[in-house]
This record gives structure tokens, C-alpha cells and sequence, in this order.
């Protein structure tokens, strides 16, 4: 059923990166729920620190709304799920504001989000090099894509009252609102490393209060007002919002699960997190709950056994390049994972799982679940990816088709014994990953909104896990005590 949203919104857009839209966006996000209203985070594209900072600004999940990973059909829907019963919405934008899927034209950029939302846009411009000249370059990205409504502009690195007064007055002959003005503050930037800023999960006490500081400098640079007037003017979007429960029962898998499967209860399938595994998508906890799974959050830097009852392993995106001494410390943790694994348990990982499931990382051991050792690389692999299951897991039947995103600096080295889990269609041809026993591991970042099957199948698998487990149980128990 369509229906219609009326959420106020904006878009936060710059024309570069670095310009400072995580400032803005996220001291928006800060002084508006200081305010009291209830601001729901988004961020274009994949990236999965800055939806850290959002949710720490509002107190509500980062989404993010990727038209590549998910299709531009979903990013209205998914912006009104994370949305619901908000008073205004924020976006951050990803890269220059016209930049998306490399080769794909506007696909998967912020001007792409915009129009799907209907929302107006906020340019962030980094003022510190140029005066009048700012006006032609806002001229030139409002008039580049006239159904990308321009509504004004935050100025950010400024120097001085002099410096401030030249950029107004070059922006007010091009008939651009001037929405705030950002004086050079570098004492409140996030720290950064090899892979962007350090996510909060690294640094708590820190993120806190760097967010306190953004939304001090938003609120005594910015217009507040005039912003919260801006996104009032975003018309009602007209679209059903996405949910969970309907996608899970949508998909053709449902109709052809086994119901026995899952008469023992929810399966518990355990979610690495902690500062070691940071990057999830909220939607993939959600989808597997929809599934009939009980989510349960481990740490595999402090934790040193599994969740009681776990019958399947998600382990995620994260630096555990960053964590290796500590986490080849926790031998008892590794020796489960390992044990899990090798009993045909279902394990699914990306990026820092595949890592962390190797038999080493930059020479301290792993979990030695699959034959191959990782290692830091000079060499930064990042882009989408049209990617297809070419061997059957607990995750994908093969066949099954995913977009997703590579980002890292390491490399792995593979022994044998497992067949690949993806082969890429674009923008290069190849196979990557591994698929063995309940295993599939890829350096490949997928969000399972696109393709709720897999979590479906997932969810399937651990609850066979489980019921086998129960049975092995019994019958010992029989044994003991015939």
C-alpha cells in the first residue's frame, strides 16, 4: 500500500569530499535533537563510520540509502522506514554531490538520493581557498541538474570577518542563501585513519564529546531556523516504506522453507560487534529477526566463548588489522569460532571476518578456519561491485545475484580446500571468497535489503544447525540415562 510521507527533510551535499559535510550533517543531527526533536540519521552510499557518528548525534540507528547496493527503487522506501515518526531527517551525501558509480552516470550519488527523496539540498563548500569565486562554482552545481533543488549553501573553513563578508556578498549576486558560516575549528575534527575517520565504537568517551563540539559550532554558525524552514518545503513522498516482516515473507525462499526446521524455536545466530567489528547494516539484524532468529551481539575482543545456544556466526566489516594482537590473544574465543565452524556451522563474514577467520593476520594467528594467511598491503581496493554466487552456501544458493562494495588494504593469501563464493560480473571479471562447509566469507560488503533471501536462507540454516545440535543432545542423554 502507498502511502504518503510528510517527514521534513534535507540533504547534506558538498562538491568534493573533505569539505566538511560529517561536520555539518553531524552537528545538524546533534543540535536539532538537542532541541527536542526526534532526528533520524542518513547517509548516502555504503560507508559504515559516519552512520556511527549519526546515531551517537540522535540516539537513533544510522541507516544508509545506497540506490547501487539496493537499487534507486528502494531508497525511498528504506529512507521511510528509518524515518518513521521522526520530526525532521538529515542525509549526509557521499563524495561531490554529482559523483556516483564509477561509469553508471548519477547512480548511487547524493544528487540520485536527492531527487529520489524530493528533498532539498544543502551545499557544504570549503571557502578557504577562493572569495567571489564561490558564486560560480554554486552557480554551476544548481544549475548542472535543474530537478536537484539547490535550496543554500553552509560556508565552511572560513577565515575571517573580512573573508565571510566577500563570500555573502558574492553568493547574494547569485541569488544563493547563505545558511551558516563555519569558522576553521580543526580541534573538533574526528581523528582519521587508513580506511576514513575512527569509528565511535573506538573511541566512546571522545566521539562524545567531539559530537557535543560539532553541535556547539553548527548551532552558533548555522541558521537553524531557516535549515528546519528548508526542509519543511520537501513535498509528501509518496511511497510504502519498507519493513522487515514483508520483505522477508515476499521473498520465494518463504514460500519454500521447511516449517520443521524451525519447530525447535528461534535458531540464536551471533553477531560480532564490539570496536574490532563495527560495520553492519541495522537492516540486516532486522531481517534476520524477521527470519525467526534471536540476534544476540558478542565481542570477540572481550568475550571468550560464543553466545549460549548459538547455531549461526555473522561476523562483519571492521579493523581487525587494527586489533590483531588482541584478538589472537583470545585463544578461547578463536578456538570456539574454529570449533563452531568445523562442526559445519553456519558462518557468514565480510571483510573483517574473512580476516579474522583466516589462519593469521600481519603474522598473528586467527581462528584458522579457512587456509590463508591476510597481511596490510599498500594497495587500496575499493569500488561496487555486480557480484553472483557461483557455489552454494548457508548464505546464497548459487546463481543468486548482489551488488556490494570492496573496501580495504589487505590482501589474503589462499591455500586450498574451499571453492570461490563470488564471481564478479563488474567492473572486472574475476571469482573471490570462500565458500566451505557452513562457511562463506568474502571481502564483499552486501545489504541484504536488496536480496532478503539471504538472510532468510541464513536464518534457515541455523535453525537446521540448531535442531541437529538438539538431536545429538537427546540421544546422548538417552544414552546416559536409557
Amino acid at each position: 500500500m502507498v502511502s504518503s510521507v510528510n517527514i521534513p527533510r534535507l540533504v547534506i551535499a558538498a562538491p568534493s569530499s573533505g569539505s566538511g559535510k560529517t561536520t555539518v550533517a553531524t552537528g545538524l543531527m546533534a543540535a536539532f535533537s538537542e532541541r527536542g526533536l526526534a532526528v533520524s540519521p542518513h547517509k548516502a552510499g555504503p560507508d559504515y563510520i559516519d552512520p556511527g557518528y549519526h546515531a551517537l548525534a540522535t540516539g537513533r540507528p544510522g541507516r544508509n540509502l545506497d540506490a547501487f547496493m539496493c537499487g534507486p527503487e528502494l531508497v525511498a522506501p528504506l529512507f521511510a522506514h528509518g524515518a518513521a515518526g521522526c520530526d525532521l531527517a538529515v542525509v549526509e551525501g557521499v563524495m561531490g554531490l554529482y559523483d556516483g558509480a564509477a561509469g553508471r552516470g548519477e547512480l548511487a550519488s547524493t544528487a540520485q538520493v536527492a531527487k529520489l527523496l524530493r528533498a532539498p539540498v544543502v551545499l557544504v563548500v570549503d571557502a578557504s581557498s577562493q572569495s567571489r569565486s564561490v558564486a560560480a562554482l554554486v552557480h554551476g552545481f544548481a544549475s548542472f541538474d535543474p530537478q536537484v533543488r539547490l535550496g543554500g549553501v553552509i560556508l565552511n573553513k572560513v577565515g575571517s570577518d573580512r573573508h565571510e563578508a566577500m563570500l555573502r556578498e558574492a553568493l547574494e549576486e547569485a541569488g544563493m542563501p547563505v545558511l551558516g558560516v563555519l569558522r576553521r575549528a580543526p580541534q573538533v575534527a574526528a581523528p582519521s585513519r587508513h580506511l576514513g575517520l575512527v569509528p565511535v565504537a573506538e573511541r566512546r568517551a571522545d566521539a562524545v564529546s567531539s559530537v557535543a563540539a560539532l553541535a556547539d559550532q553548527v548551532r552558533a554558525g548555522c541558521d537553524l531556523e531557516a535549515l528546519l524552514a528548508l526542509a519543511r518545503t520537501a513535498p509528501a513522498l509518496a511511497c510504502e516504506a519498507w519493513s522487515p516482516e514483508p520483505a522477508i515473507s515476499a521473498s520465494p525462499a518463504f514460500e519454500a522453507r521447511d516449517p520443521g526446521r524451525s519447530s525447535g524455536g528461534r535458531p540464536v545466530i551471533a553477531v560480532a560487534g564490539g570496536a574490532a567489528f563495527t560495520f553492519s547494516y541495522a537492516e540486516h539484524a532486522e531481517l534476520l529477526t524477521a527470519a525467526g532468529a534471536e540476534v544476540v551481539t558478542f565481542d570477540p575482543l572481550r568475550d571468550e566463548a560464543l553466545p549460549a545456544g548459538t547455531s549461526g556466526l555473522v561476523i562483519g566489516g571492521g579493523f581487525p588489522e587494527v586489533y590483531a594482537p588482541e584478538l589472537s590473544a583470545n585463544e578461547p574465543l578463536r578456538r570456539a569460532v574454529a570449533d563452531f565452524a568445523a562442526a559445519g556451522g553456519p558462518v557468514a563474514a565480510e571483510c573483517a571476518g574473512l580476516l579474522y577467520l583466516a589462519r593469521s593476520l600481519d603474522g598473528k594467528p586467527m581462528c584458522g578456519v579457512l587456509d590463508a594467511d591476510a597481511r596490510m598491503s599498500e594497495r587500496l581496493t575499493l569500488g561496487y561491485r555486480e557480484a553472483v554466487a557461483v557455489s552454494d552456501s548457508a548464505l546464497a544458493a548459487t546463481g543468486t545475484r548482489l551488488r556490494g562494495h570492496e573496501f580495504h588494504r589487505t590482501v589474503i593469501e589462499p591455500g586450498s580446500g574451499a571453492a570461490p563464493a563470488w564471481g564478479f560480473t563488474r567492473p572486472e571479471r574475476r571469482v573471490e571468497g570462500f565458500v566451505q562447509q557452513g562457511v562463506h566469507a568474502s571481502y564483499l560488503h552486501t545489504h541484504w535489503a536488496a536480496e532478503p533471501s539471504v538472510a532468510l536462507r541464513f536464518t534457515g540454516a541455523a535453525a537446521e544447525a540448531a535442531a541437529e545440535a538438539a538431536a545429538v543432545a537427546k540421544a546422548a542423554a538417552v544414552a546416559v540415562h536409557p
